[in-house]
């Protein structure tokens, strides 16, 4: 389960859902945030949990090919491609505010139509990532049994939304203590919104190649 949770925290560098939560704690009144943002990640976190209980029973229906593709060296290759495609992409960079700004447009106030953003963003994010269908991959192959795979699946669900999760508390406490040492940080982290970006990148394309060598050796 550990090894799977691992691809499930490469996939939680979600820079666009933490974009929105930043946006959101820049535009929101007091009181709000706090509801939007909570809906928000809850719907991302359940677009995440849907799609990862679909893929498991798809990759368990085809067992044998999922166990036979992880054990081989052909999914260390893939993991180590994935991060190189990653790190050129980082390189090239790009902007993603006129998308933020159209995703900002339902959350003005908090709605069922907040969570189903949040479903869909969730369910973009994963379907497009590699790692999440690595890990799911690694899951359906363990000797888990299947109640404990598709149990473990809230876990998984949770990790890939870790640092979204994260991301939104902390934001919480800016906006309350604004002259903090963690309103300062914020601030020069938006300052450098590039670079932060990059380095998340850059970030990910490491550890999808540093996990892919390991699983070479």
């Amino acid at each position: 389960m550990l090894n799977a949770l691992a691809y499930a925290f490469v996939d939680a560098v979600n820079v666009l859902l933490i974009g929105v939560l930043v946006a959101l704690a820049m535009m929101l009144p007091p009181g709000r945030y706090r509801w939007i943002a909570g809906l928000l990640v809850f719907g991302d976190w359940l677009g995440v949990f849907l799609l990862a209980t679909i893929t498991l029973l798809v990759f368990d229906g085809i067992g044998d090919f999922v166990k036979h593709i992880v054990t081989s060296p052909v999914f260390g290759i893939l993991l180590i491609l994935t991060g190189v495609v990653t790190a050129v992409l980082t390189y090239r960079g790009g902007d993603s505010s006129d998308l933020v700004e159209k995703i900002l447009r339902p959350l003005r106030t908090p709605s069922p139509l907040t969570v189903l953003v949040g479903m869909i963003l969730g369910g973009i994010q994963s379907a497009t990532s590699v790692p999440f269908f690595a890990g799911l991959a690694v899951l359906s192959a363990s000797d888990i049994p299947a109640a404990e795979r598709y149990a473990g699946l809230f876990l998984f669900a949770t990790v890939a939304l870790s640092l979204p999760i994260l991301a939104a508390l902390f934001l919480g406490v800016v906006r309350r203590f604004p002259h903090s040492w963690v309103g300062r940080l914020f601030a020069t982290a938006r300052a450098n919104q590039g670079v932060v970006a990059r380095g998340a990148g850059w970030l990910v394309s490491a550890l999808l190649i540093v996990i892919g060598i390991i699983r070479l050796l």
